[in-house]
């Protein structure tokens, strides 16, 4: 009886084909997914660069233009502006329009001192000084406004008038204001009539006669004016309803951004140094839309000093906030830099660990130690150094409005509890070295 044939092994051609086409697909899928996750990564982190700086200008909507009391602590230095002053002296001069006539009244007194036996020829004299007199009178007019807008009458008037008509403030960004601060058409104005008022008594007290028939007037001063304002309305009112959520949003996004990357230490970098850029980008549009600005003003604004004056008061804390982002995403790609292995970062690392081993070597030939503190330290350092960036970043968040000088005193605080974490640690790795060189007690033998 014929025995049946022994089943063969599958050749190896056989087994590479079906093997590597399951392989093929396994490593075909994970190449996709590596690809769909790097591409939401550079998706995201373009896009918190760029929301960066929107979020910064929605903050400063939302906290600096929009609340009454940090507006007036803003604009009120601007009352002392020596711009500002010039500005209202010359409206308020203007707006008080006491002018006596000074031909007509040298001429009647001429007239009248030749009927009493005054010489023609002392007579015609007499009636070339009227521009004199209109001139003494201006400069009096004048004089007395500047009295009135140096004291502190005007300081309160402006503090007074633009907390009071705040919301007309607002309204430069969101919509038509009232009030003795106007906006209509994008033009922003200040109401003089108190001032001229003051400035009114003071001439009818000096004797000046004349200014008792001055009328009531309701003078404007030109504060601010752009066309694109209307424009602005819309955008300011939409950064005022998501500026409470769009920095956290921000935030959000980088660090989905950088956990979806590949190489997460150099996306963080990316991550900062590109919105330190965009940041930096606005900046500069700032510079160059001032410039702008005031070489375009219109005939109504009476004073470029003093619209230059307004425009950087009121666009000063959106000038620190950017370079305060420019800053600190300098500061964090630096440090993700520090912490990666290049060779540059990797000696630094060990020059720091080596001058903690030597300070902590010499604490202990000077019988100082660590104890159990530097032993625990040694075992949870990067748990702990892990902690004090969270705190410090915490800190960070919770500040409000920080600076440039916030950025580097919390980073100064940060590199002073990574230098003392070292020294301990070091402490407690000299102890383990003398723990393990000292002798051994002999064993007892049995």
């Amino acid at each position: 009886m014929t025995e049946p044939p022994a089943p063969q092994p599958p050749s190896p051609d056989h087994e590479h084909t079906a093997g590597g086409g399951a392989g093929a697909r396994r490593s075909g899928g994970g190449t996709a997914a590596r690809a769909a996750r790097g591409t939401a990564s550079a998706v995201l982190i373009a896009l918190t660069c760029i929301l960066v700086p929107v979020a910064l200008l929605a903050v400063w909507v939302k906290d600096i233009a929009l609340d009454t009391d940090r507006y007036v602590s803003t604009v009120a230095p601007l009352a002392t502006d020596p711009a500002i002053q010039d500005a209202a002296v010359h409206r308020i001069t203007e707006a008080v329009g006491a002018r006596v006539d000074g031909p007509q009244v040298a001429a009647d007194i001429a007239t009248w001192l030749q009927s009493q036996g005054l010489p023609p020829r002392a007579a015609d004299a007499l009636k070339g000084l009227g521009p004199q007199i209109d001139s003494a009178v201006n400069q009096a007019v004048t004089k007395i406004a500047t009295r009135v807008v140096d004291s502190g009458l005007f300081a309160t008037t402006w503090r007074t008038a633009n907390r009071a008509a705040h919301q007309a403030v607002v309204h430069a960004l969101t919509g038509e204001g009232r009030g003795p601060v106007g906006v209509s058409e994008g033009t922003v104005t200040l109401n003089v009539g108190t001032a001229v008022e003051e400035v009114k008594k003071e001439l009818v007290d000096a004797g000046l006669k004349p200014a008792e028939k001055i009328p009531d007037v309701d003078k404007q001063l030109v504060l601010f004016h752009s066309d694109e304002l209307a424009k602005a309305r819309k955008g300011a009112h939409l950064l005022n309803v998501v500026g409470n959520w769009l920095p956290v949003l921000v935030v959000l996004l980088g660090a989905l951004g950088v956990f979806l990357a590949r190489h997460r230490r150099r996306a963080l970098a990316r991550t900062a140094l590109g919105a330190a850029f965009a940041c930096l980008v606005v900046a500069i549009a700032l510079v160059v839309a001032r410039r702008y600005y005031l070489d375009h003003l219109p005939p109504e604004v009476q004073s470029k000093a003093a619209a230059a004056a307004v425009f950087d008061t009121l666009l000063r804390f959106l000038k620190v906030s950017l370079r305060t982002a420019v800053v600190l995403g300098m500061v964090i790609a630096l440090g993700a830099y520090l912490v990666g292995p290049g060779r540059l970062p990797v000696a630094i690392r060990g020059a720091s660990d080596n001058t903690a081993d030597s300070a902590a070597r010499w604490a202990a030939a000077h019988h100082v130690h660590a104890g159990r503190v530097g032993t625990w330290t040694l075992a949870y350092r990067k748990g702990l150094t892990l902690a004090a960036l969270l705190v410090v970043a915490l800190v960070f968040a919770l500040w409000n409005h920080p600076t440039v000088l916030t950025i580097l005193l919390l980073v100064v605080v940060l590199l002073a509890v990574l230098a003392v974490l070292a020294l301990l640690a070091a402490g407690g790795r000299t102890e383990q070295d003398a723990a393990r060189a000292a002798p051994q007690p002999p064993a007892d033998q049995p």
